[in-house]
């Protein structure tokens, strides 16, 4: 049975709403990368780290708008998994779902230990591994029941992700404005510590890379949309403006760091945060700020589990993974899925907890450059299905992408370039080389399976994209166009 007709049979359940839609879009981008990580991109550049996390903004909100463009025209299962393989083939597609399926689940392990750490300093008795259990199979039940249960956590997850920046950034209003106690006011320590960009120019640059990876997340809003009750107005409406407050939130928080402490601070590099309340005065940094960052991990946690179990679910609906995965509960969940997800997120926990730090190393640098594969396949299967859709019903789309297509493709060059600037820097080479080992490896399991297909069946039939399933599509003409040939 081809995997179109599978999915004509089974549907996820609808019970996301935009409130859950507009906080998973919010909150899929801000984790433990803007609350700690961004310490480290400015021990490197200083204060024109805000140019840096600008710049990675500014490349990630055009990725978003081409991905809201499909997935508005088509809110699918699957997202831009469905879409590469309309656009370039079932070859791409399986490269796409599976790099963002292992993407997620070591984001899963990740973040499951990180957890585990924050909590173990409030219970140091306690081992690692059994808070990171524990944290994890919290969170795996609380997606097993249902959708509205995921979205439910997701959304008071990011809410107090979002009052914290938004506290954090009128604190520093007031910090620089002069109206705080014992406060210096002004911006002069942007430039009194070797200047504004210290590291030279070259190093601000260098540092797009990481902050383009800090932005990953935002798209899972996109992979959600087959979930809520209005597609088509839910990701419209979530995407038009949250991506502009996400680097807003970056930008401003990072500025108010590096305008209240001197960036070479050591505790900057540490916790940026805390470093900057603690200059403000605020009594308790300490606990406040660990709390923040565990909501925060929690928040990248459930939102990791979840991606992992709907592109799992697409990829084996379409006979890209075992069928078995395609099985749901009542309530329209792909409970294996999620177990899947789950199982092998903690059996890399349980792996790092035996070999200690090696794994753990390579489990991260095997995935630093996979998103990015992803979003450079994401930019360039909105071009074609762009050019498909405008010679079928020129003027149709609800939403586009801005100046297309020379912003498109100015859009492709540059996450090409940030790409292949891993591969030069010394700080991101080993990300870029066990990733791109990632692919080499995912891309090779595609030709074992069609070759696998074509001895049994005669040839692949994974082939198909989503026939029309609306009227809106049928309109748009971006849901009933045939993949080409592997």
């Amino acid at each position: 049975m081809a995997g179109s007709d599978i999915l004509d049979q089974i549907e996820l359940g609808k019970g996301l709403r935009q409130r859950h839609m507009n906080l998973i879009a919010l909150g899929g981008a801000i984790g433990a990368g803007l609350f700690v990580g961004s310490g480290v991109v400015i021990g490197d550049t200083g204060p024109a780290a805000v140019v840096s996390f600008l710049i990675g903004g500014l490349i990630t909100m055009l990725i978003m708008r081409m991905l809201a463009e499909m997935a508005a025209a088509q809110p699918v299962v699957g997202s831009f998994y469905v879409y590469a393989r309309q656009a370039l083939g079932p070859r791409a597609g399986f490269v796409t779902g599976w790099m963002y399926w292992y993407f997620f689940v070591v984001v899963v392990a990740v973040e499951t230990v990180a957890g585990g750490r924050i909590v173990q300093l409030w219970v140091p008795a306690i081992p690692l591994w059994m808070l990171s259990l524990v944290l994890l199979l919290a969170l795996t039940a609380t997606n097993l029941v249902s959708v509205r249960s995921f979205g439910e956590f997701e959304y008071w997850f990011s809410s107090i992700k979002v009052i914290a920046i938004v506290v954090f950034l009128g604190l520093g209003l007031l910090w620089v404005m002069g109206l705080w106690p014992a406060a210096t006011p002004g911006l002069a320590k942007l430039v009194d510590y070797g200047g504004f960009a210290p590291m030279g120019w070259a190093a601000v640059l260098a540092s797009v890379v990481p902050c383009v990876a800090f932005y990953t997340g935002a798209e899972i809003v996109t992979v959600a949309a087959a979930e809520s009750a209005e597609p088509e107005r839910s990701v419209s409406r979530a995407m038009r403006s949250i991506v502009a407050r996400i680097i807003a939130f970056y930008v401003g928080s990072v500025l108010v760091v590096v305008a209240v402490v001197p960036w070479s601070t050591k505790s900057v590099g540490v916790s940026p945060y805390a470093s900057a309340l603690s200059v403000i005065g605020i009594p308790g940094v300490a606990t406040i700020m660990n709390a923040v960052v565990l909501t925060a991990v929690l928040s990248c946690l459930n939102s990791a589990l979840y991606a992992t179990s709907r592109m799992a679910f697409a990829l084996t609906s379409h006979g890209d993974g075992p069928r078995f995965f395609t099985k749901l509960s009542r309530s329209g969940v792909p409970r294996r899925a999620i177990i899947l997800g789950t199982t092998v997120g903690y059996a890399s926990v349980v792996a790092t907890y035996i070999w200690g730090d090696v794994v753990f190393e390579y489990l991260v640098n095997s995935y630093g450059a996979v998103a990015l594969f992803v979003y450079l396949i994401i930019a360039i299967s909105q071009v074609v299905l762009r050019r498909r859709a405008d010679r079928r019903d020129p003027g149709g789309l609800r939403l586009k992408m801005w100046l297309f297509p020379w912003l498109s493709y100015a859009t492709i060059a540059l996450m090409a370039t940030v790409i292949l600037a891993m591969a030069f820097l010394s700080a991101t080479r080993s990300q870029f080389v066990m990733s791109g080992v990632t692919l080499v490896v995912i891309m090779t399991a595609y030709e074992v399976r069609r070759r696998r297909k074509v001895t049994v069946g005669g040839s692949p039939t994974s082939g198909a994209a989503f026939p029309p399933k609306s009227a809106a599509r049928q309109r748009l003409g971006m849901g009933n166009q045939r993949c080409s040939t592997a």
